[in-house]
């Protein structure tokens, strides 16, 4: 049967099934469709000439009207002689079975439909009790009788080739998870003394930060089995699956120990209980329960397994998860730093050919706030760019496209805009971009500034941070209320109207002044209370009206300064729209050199060298 198994043979199986069904279903149409009728009516309706064949084996008759549909069968006396001669007269057609044969060929298909699902019984059977596959790994996924076992699929140690040397950044986080290391690898140096460590070490950071490859450079590093599976594979429709698959898990990690069981999303069973009615909350529950005794309950066997469970939501997590005992060590993996951001690319780079001019140290500097995933993305996309025109190296330029691209979206070169758009965009464009350079202590550095429509955005002002900011001051936040509003007030001042581009902009710079007065006490009026407390506000009325005006006054401020400015610098900003006009896009130091402005001095170098050598 080795060439009758997997989903191919299900199939076969199914059809064959299917087709003894519909032999068997046609074989009883026509047994009820057939009427018994004593000898003399079936001479009657010889005389009659209405019957059309009929077929005569030994003492049974069976025959069809002329009509078409009606079937008969009938027994006859071997003692008639003249049977025969009164078909013939009236022309029907006359079939004599062999007397020898003794099976009909509607018994043979009957015969085989009943064997066929006799096969398709024994084949189902065999598929449920785990002999149709081989090999199942996970404990029978697809198999009736193996529902329970867990779908937990291991590593071992051989097959685990990423170490803490593949994970580029997170330095906090990989100091954390040495001492689990320690632990799976001496067990024994920390029982001499009767220290305890953690079961359960919970990773929390937001998609794409590295949380499951941080979690298989730990069991490579500790050199033991591996168990990852993740949360919704717990959970079924059939009530009990779901512990008892987590009862499987830990049965199966204890053959292996000292081994490593990895739940990604842990939060898809691991949310509060009681939060919610009905069957399918009711196996969730059941399934936490059973974790919850597995890491720590009473019976529970001080082996050696650690438990890392991964989410980007510990805020819906129950609390009993989160006890010491059980989770109680928590490791945050944050988004990447300069440094990190840098490290991360030079990693997913190699393998990739990249011009030596390539900075990654610039690269990094232009994506903040890019999770290792999209870093990785990143470079993805400049190789795809490269080979789409036939370059022998990535260079900085695609790098430039990939980061619009994933950032803004693809350039959309059939947009067709009118001579006025175009003026009022780079006006727009060119206002941003004056205030910008009008802040240079408060303002992050001018990159690039083009009216190239991308994705939604008609027009772009990219500009780099020179350093991670943890930290924001009152006269940072006005400057980028400023230069939020830098667009609506070249617009008004050049063209005196109001245009529709400045919805985004308007919306981050409310954002920004809102932040000032509800969340960091930057208001005079309303002093130094937090009004919004993780999206929960609760004040009164005659507040909200205090905050709305105060929001209010920020921005109206911060537009009056900006007016004052583009009018004290109108030529300025009239230079550098008829060159964004001309060039579409202009880079920092052609701005510095068209404006006569004196280049602004980079920091950046400086200080990531620092905090390089402060993670070293």
């Amino acid at each position: 049967m080795k060439n009758f198994k997997g989903p191919g043979s299900l199939f076969l199986w199914v059809l064959l099934f299917l087709a003894g069904l519909f032999l068997l279903a046609k074989i009883t149409d026509f047994t009820r469709s057939t009427t018994h009728i004593i000898y003399s009516n079936f001479l009657k309706q010889v005389e009659q000439d209405k019957v059309k064949q009929v077929l005569i084996a030994d003492a049974e008759v069976q025959g069809v009207l002329k009509d078409g549909t009606s079937r008969f069968e009938t027994v006859v006396p071997t003692t008639d002689p003249y049977l025969l001669s009164r078909l013939r007269e009236k022309d029907v057609d006359i079939t004599i079975a062999d007397p020898a044969s003794g099976f009909s060929f509607f018994n043979l298909l009957l015969l085989l439909s009943f064997l066929g699902s006799i096969g398709f019984m024994w084949f189902m059977f065999r598929q449920s009790r785990g002999g149709g596959s081989s090999g199942s790994g996970g404990g029978g996924a697809g198999n009736l009788f193996n529902i329970t076992k867990s779908k937990a699929k291991m590593f071992m140690p051989t097959q685990i080739k990423v170490n803490f040397d593949s994970v580029a950044g997170v330095a906090e986080a990989k100091e954390e998870l040495k001492e689990v290391i320690d632990f799976l690898k001496n067990p024994e140096k920390y029982r001499r003394i009767g220290a305890k460590l953690t079961r359960g070490v919970l990773l929390v950071g937001e998609p794409g930060n590295g949380k499951t490859l941080l979690a298989k450079a730990v069991a490579g590093e500790a050199n033991c089995p591996f168990f990852s599976i993740s949360g919704s594979d717990f959970i079924e429709v059939f009530v009990g699956v779901g512990a008892a698959r987590v009862r499987d898990l830990f049965i199966q990690a204890r053959k292996h120990v000292p081994c490593i069981i990895f739940i990604d999303e842990i939060d898809a069973v691991g949310r509060h209980r009681g939060s919610g009615l009905g069957g399918g909350n009711d196996e969730r529950e059941q399934t936490l329960n059973q974790l919850l005794t597995e890491m720590d309950g009473f019976d529970t066997a001080h082996t050696p397994v650690i438990v890392l469970a991964a989410t980007n939501r510990p805020d819906v997590l129950d609390k009993a998860l989160l006890r010491p005992g059980r989770f109680d060590r928590r490791v945050y993996v944050p988004y990447p730093d300069l440094v990190s951001r840098e490290e991360i690319l030079n990693v997913h780079a190699k393998g990739v050919k990249i011009d030596n001019s390539v900075d990654f140290k610039q690269v990094a500097r232009g994506t903040p706030g890019f999770t290792g995933a999209d870093l990785a993305n990143l470079i993805n996309e400049a190789a795809l760019n490269a080979s789409k025109f036939n370059k022998q190296v990535v260079s900085l330029e695609d790098f430039e496209e990939a980061r619009d691209k994933v950032m803004l979206g693809k350039e959309r070169k059939t947009i067709i805009l009118s001579e006025r758009e175009r003026e009022v965009i780079a006006y727009h464009e060119a206002g941003h971009t004056l205030i910008n350079l009008l802040f240079p202590q408060v303002t992050d550095a001018l990159y690039k500034v083009s009216i190239i429509p991308r994705g939604m955005a008609l027009g772009v002002t990219h500009s780099m941070p020179e350093r991670e900011k943890y930290t924001r001051s009152k006269e940072e936040m006005l400057a980028l209320i400023k230069i939020l509003l830098g667009g609506r007030g070249a617009e008004e001042l050049v063209f005196n109207s109001l245009e529709t581009g400045v919805y985004s902009d308007f919306k981050a710079a409310t954002q920004e002044a809102r932040k000032m007065v509800c969340s960091f006490g930057m208001s005079s009026a309303l002093g130094n209370v937090v009004y919004d407390q993780d999206g929960d506000y609760r004040y009164s009325e005659e507040t909200a009206r205090m905050i709305d005006q105060e929001v209010r006054t920020i921005i109206d401020s911060c537009r009056t300064a900006v007016i004052n400015l583009l009018q004290a610098n109108r030529d300025k900003l009239d230079v550098l729209a008829k060159a964004l006009l001309e060039k579409e896009t202009l880079f920092a130091a052609e701005i510095y050199q068209l404006l006569g402005i004196e280049p602004r001095v980079d920091h950046s170098l400086k200080i990531g060298t620092e905090m390089a050598a402060d993670q070293k």
